[in-house]
């Protein structure tokens, strides 16, 4: 395996060629196969198959292997021939399903989110992950790509788990206005990454290295009824549906009120913010809590014209913790959080459910994080009430969900 190096326990089996049975899809892009014993996570398979795999990462006494499967002996009726060339054992790892049926692929995603509910929160759930209107079947959907170029100056993307660079030439799952850009085809000596951003609003910005190379220091996104300034490569949804998508489930699982005191933490350049502001009106308050001073500035900027927003630059779990003379609301009614990938975690939680709030949403981009927070939510009394999960990443394994708590008054 080239790129980065492993450590391994006993002697490395890395290279050795074995035949297993599929068993349950797990959460990263991987189904689990047994072999002597031992759990296998297989890349490029699906349950049910018979396969030869080719060990990847392990060793004799690892608890686990990963694994490549690189012949199909017995293949599952919903395998198709992948679109992108590059898409395979030891090609680009930015794909993990593109040898599955769209519907298919849905119904695998489904259940990790389950599976990650119920293993980690105790929470036993029917899940559906729903398509979302942007993309074309499942490519040409990706907005903000980030190439990365290698020692000979070629743009490409990386292998799985490696900081191997494949030298693609195009990206199936790019929307066409960042294939447009044709990065793959320039010579880039001396970068270590190039970033293609493509606005729903038509702009387009190149980045090199965090230098802006084409276009603007920003981008203008539309969604939810405003426009939205987003500096220099900051964070907006990859996928052109997801801004809508997103507000319209967060809005119809809270149910904001007018008069209402609401939350938006981790809030970005405020696109919660601005539709909770909507919900509530001049007779209610919105307060958003952000750690990206620019992201904060970018909200402050797009929201210049609602005056019961308040927007705060700092650390979410800090700032919670700063009430009374900090100005922090102490009480809640409505709190909307769009944690980063690791989770919201205890300390951020307990101060959310101190502030007693009717309703939370819980906007997650990993299903282990949520159900671990769930679980912290769960003993400090609040329950979950519904779940919703949208495929804002199709042919990868990530998966979008929104999840409604309440208070638990089972007791």
């Amino acid at each position: 395996m080239s790129g980065r190096a492993r450590t391994v326990r006993g002697e490395s089996v890395v290279g050795t060629e074995v035949v297993v049975e599929v068993g349950p899809v797990a959460h990263g892009g991987v189904c689990v196969a047994r072999h002597e014993g031992r759990a296998v996570f297989v890349r490029h398979t699906l349950p049910g198959e018979r396969v030869r795999i080719r060990i990847t990462e392990g060793g004799t006494e690892d608890r686990f292997w990963r694994a490549d499967a690189v012949a199909i002996l017995t293949p599952s009726p919903a395998r198709v021939e992948p679109p992108c060339p590059w898409a395979g054992p030891g090609k680009c790892g930015g794909c993990d399903w593109q040898h599955v049926l769209l519907p298919a692929q849905r119904s695998l995603k489904a259940a990790v989110v389950s599976e990650q509910l119920e293993r980690l929160a105790g929470i036993r759930r029917e899940v559906t992950v729903e398509p979302v209107p942007g993309d074309e079947n499942g490519l040409s959907w990706r907005t903000r790509v980030t190439y990365a170029v290698d020692a000979a100056g070629r743009a490409g993307l990386r292998q799985h788990r490696s900081h191997e660079v494949v030298p693609v030439d195009t990206c199936l799952i790019a929307h066409d206005a960042v294939r447009a850009a044709r990065v793959e085809d320039g010579h880039w000596p001396g970068a270590s990454s190039v970033e293609v951003v493509a606005a729903t609003t038509g702009e387009r910005q190149i980045i090199v290295d965090d230098e802006v190379v084409e276009g603007r220091g920003h981008v203008v996104e539309e969604a939810a009824g405003r426009r939205w300034r987003v500096s220099g490569g900051g964070f907006w949804q990859v996928h052109p549906g997801a801004a809508a998508t997103l507000v319209g489930a967060v809005l119809d699982g809270v149910r904001a009120r007018p008069g209402e005191r609401a939350m938006d933490l981790y809030c970005g350049v405020g696109l919660f913010a601005g539709a909770l502001a909507n919900a509530v009106g001049p007779a209610g308050s919105v307060f958003g809590v952000e750690g990206s001073r620019q992201a904060i500035a970018d909200a402050r900027r797009n929201l210049h014209d609602v005056a019961w927003v308040r927007l705060v630059a700092g650390r979410v779990d800090r700032v919670l913790s700063a009430t009374g003379p900090a100005g922090v609301p102490d009480a809640a009614d409505v709190v909307v959080l769009d944690p980063p990938r690791e989770g919201a975690k205890s300390a951020v939680v307990r101060r959310i459910a101190a502030r007693r709030p009717r309703v939370v949403a819980y906007v997650a981009c990993d299903p282990a994080a949520l159900a671990r927070d769930l679980a912290t939510f769960a003993g400090h009394g609040y329950r979950l009430a519904g779940l919703r999960a949208f495929d804002l990443f199709p042919m990868t394994h990530h998966v979008e969900c929104v999840a409604i708590l309440e208070p638990d008054r089972s007791g």
